[in-house]
């Protein structure tokens, strides 16, 4: 039994890894799907790019992560409040690429609109500054995810088998 968080910056390829270790028979949870997360806004907006912040439902996530005692699970999302789990899952992993790439790839997908515009962008600019070296001084592995998807899935199994991948 094996609990893994995948996180990271928009067009890390949290969710085509999810899509991927689910094709092959893993429980994933997508935490940007419906019902997973609340948004809690600011009493006071700090500016334009902070005016509040995404949070997992505590209870769900809770209820999930203790329910389950099957095989791996597959958690992915990157919200406000993550940390606070962190001690829950077995392995948190940061999937990381070129700011470029991340761009690219949240520019073409079409399952999720965010990050499109110019505002959510620059969010992401800002993320990559403040929030990705938090997340990378917290996890307890880093993927390259600009590789191909079959080599970070490959690498995220391992990892969910106890491995150091």
């Amino acid at each position: 039994m094996s609990r893994v968080l995948l996180t990271g910056l928009p067009g890390g390829g949290k969710s085509t890894a999810l899509v991927e270790l689910g094709r092959r028979g893993y429980r994933v949870v997508d935490t940007d799907e419906s019902g997973w997360c609340e948004y809690r806004p600011y009493a006071q907006p700090l500016d334009a790019l902070h005016r509040g912040e995404w949070q997992w439902v505590e209870d769900r996530m809770t209820t999930l992560l203790e329910s389950h005692d099957g095989p791996a699970l597959f958690v992915a999302g990157r919200v406000a409040n993550q940390s606070t789990f962190y001690d829950r899952f077995d392995a948190v992993v940061l999937l990381s690429a070129p700011i470029d790439l991340l761009l690219d790839r949240v520019e073409a997908r079409t399952t999720n609109q965010y990050g499109k515009t110019a505002l959510e962008r620059a969010e992401t600019l800002v993320d990559l500054a403040e929030i990705e070296p938090q997340l990378r001084a917290s996890c307890t592995h880093e993927l390259d995810a600009s590789r191909p998807l079959e080599g970070v899935v490959a690498d995220l199994i391992e990892i969910a088998s106890g491995g150091r991948a």
